[in-house]
């Protein structure tokens, strides 16, 4: 890229009448505008919702940065402290770093600049109502479960779901039906000219989108009065995704724990400790995740995980899954343990993944039975799915799967007498950031 190009942060304006904001970045040849829709309310004028507006703004800016990826980024007329610039350098360059890797770029000495605050004032007088979380959905498994948690016990939950202007997704929509809970709609529109990449020249690739839509959540949920974001972003997010030359790569990692920890800090001080943001599902593996979802059967036709019901262009959108991409590939297997061989075939319209040859491959990386990294996909971990490979291959429905018996065989002979321990893997594991109002019982004394 060449040195003297840079990404500059232009401006921020809300329209209080209609709750549109718009953001509007640029590089040394093109101006961008991302625009939002949160609808109109009473707490536009809220001081807390423009703290929450001035970081959705910081964050989405990355959707942006990455079509030239230029060494400085300019924070333009916007002040910010040293800790704030030094969360943003964090925030670019480990939430880009499967961007940086597959385009072949080296992104840590970026640098972001801009008119210095010694200091930002916490918004104070922000009282938010108490237990009225706003819990951002996307259909899957781990939000299903965080919803069906929290909202037992917090009536005041609602859902929030981000979805493109004049479009909404089935496979959210549906699986939000049945949780009967009001949901917060948030329209996004991005600029127009980044699915123009190859046209423009671009740079292309992932970007943390998670924090974009939890950024979007804080706008929403001030603009609501309440007190909490809650996250659905288990403990195997935080585990990289690989490791090239001593530096990690994780797809995940604005799911991530590191991510979550930042993220929070940033919203307290500017909104103050009354409002949190955190995951519920922190301590918990996916294998978890998955044995409670298998006993919420009023969700099994209702989900849908694949990518491909997410296509930006709803002419090319799957309303049923794949049953050929890594995420169909994983959720039959982290299931497969614990939902009968029948429900998992009706769920994948009778061509269950694990029993399809094409797969292979998917299976073998999922695994680490092949060499390569782990799919750059929202996956458990290596011993996740080995775990379930185990677990699954005992059950009585699954006596005749040859297939799932190979992959057994192979697990068993990789891993040896460290085979995973699913007992283990069932157990809460690390810390996690759950304030004492949202904790279940038995997470109560493992906050950090």
């Amino acid at each position: 890229m060449p040195s003297h190009d840079q990404f500059r942060y232009e401006s921020v304006d809300v329209d209080k009448a209609s709750g549109d904001v718009t953001l509007r970045y640029s590089t040394a040849a093109h101006t961008f505008v991302e625009r939002y829709t949160f609808g109109p309310g009473e707490n536009w004028d809220d001081p807390a919702v423009e703290a929450a507006v001035r970081i959705l703004f910081l964050l989405a800016g990355v959707s942006y940065y990455k079509t030239t990826a230029p060494p400085v980024i300019d924070l333009g007329e916007l002040p910010s402290t040293a800790d704030e610039r030094a969360f943003l350098t964090r925030y670019y360059v480990e939430g880009l770093g499967e961007f940086a890797y597959r385009n072949g770029l080296d992104l840590r000495d970026v640098q972001v600049v801009g008119p210095d605050a010694s200091t930002r004032p916490v918004t104070t007088g922000y009282e938010p109502a108490p237990g009225r979380p706003l819990i951002p959905f996307g259909g899957g498994i781990d939000s299903i479960v965080t919803v069906t948690a929290l909202a037992a016990d917090h009536p005041g939950s609602s859902l929030f779901v981000v979805h493109p202007r004049g479009d909404r997704f089935a496979a959210i929509e549906d699986a939000a039906a049945v949780t009967g809970l009001p949901i917060v709609h948030v329209a996004r529109e991005i600029d127009p000219l980044v699915r123009r990449s190859d046209e423009h020249g671009f740079l292309n690739g992932h970007v943390p989108v998670t924090a974009i839509v939890t950024a979007a959540a804080v706008v929403a949920a001030t603009l609501e009065g309440r007190d909490a974001v809650v996250l659905s972003n288990e403990w195997s997010a935080s585990v990289p995704t690989l490791v090239v030359d001593g530096v990690a790569v994780n797809h995940q990692w604005s799911k991530g724990d590191e991510f979550e920890q930042a993220i929070a800090r940033l919203v307290e001080g500017a909104l103050g400790p009354r409002f949190s943001v955190f995951s519920y599902l922190r301590p918990r593996t996916e294998l978890w995740v998955a044995q409670q979802f298998a006993q919420r059967p009023e969700y099994h036709r209702a989900f849908r995980s694949c990518n491909r019901a997410f296509h930006q262009d709803p002419a090319r959108r799957l309303d049923h899954w794949c049953g050929a991409c890594d995420k169909c590939c994983f959720i039959d297997l982290v299931l497969s343990p614990y939902m009968a061989r029948g429900d998992l075939e009706a769920i994948f319209g009778g061509a269950e993944p694990l029993e399809n040859p094409a797969n292979r491959a998917r299976f073998d990386a999922l695994l680490g039975l092949a060499d390569g990294a782990r799919p750059f996909e929202c996956v458990g971990d290596v011993d996740e799915c080995r775990a379930a490979v185990l677990l699954a291959a005992e059950r009585t429905d699954r006596a005749g799967a040859g297939r799932l018996r190979r992959l057994r065989d192979e697990v068993a002979r990789v891993s040896g007498a460290a085979h995973p321990d699913a007992a283990a893997l069932l157990a809460p594991r690390g810390w996690h950031h759950i304030p004492e109002r949202y904790a279940p019982a038995d997470l109560l004394v493992r906050a950090r």
